[in-house]
């Protein structure tokens, strides 16, 4: 499946340093699935960075035959998002 990241978020991506690897694989391999705001999804994953835990939140919508990143983020606050 293809993998689009809009250029809104790209530049978000690399200004939070989130490697385009870890992106790809909260999004093919999630922990969890969840549903959005407007139809959209958001996939999370979480990783252990620096000895501390992290969500990575992915928040994309599906398009036939790709898959379109809004944004990404890392957030500590997994308790809060996590269903």
């Amino acid at each position: 499946m293809e993998i689009e990241i809009i250029p809104l978020a790209s530049k978000k991506i690399e200004r939070r340093k989130i490697e385009r690897g870890l992106i790809e694989e909260a999004i093919l391999d999630p922990d969890q699935t969840v549903e959005g705001y407007a139809k959209r999804e958001v996939r999370q994953k979480i990783y252990t960075i620096e000895g501390k835990r992290y969500l990575l939140r992915v928040i994309c919508e599906k398009e036939q035959d790709k898959i379109i990143v809004i944004t990404a983020y890392l957030t500590s606050q997994i308790k809060r998002y996590w269903r």
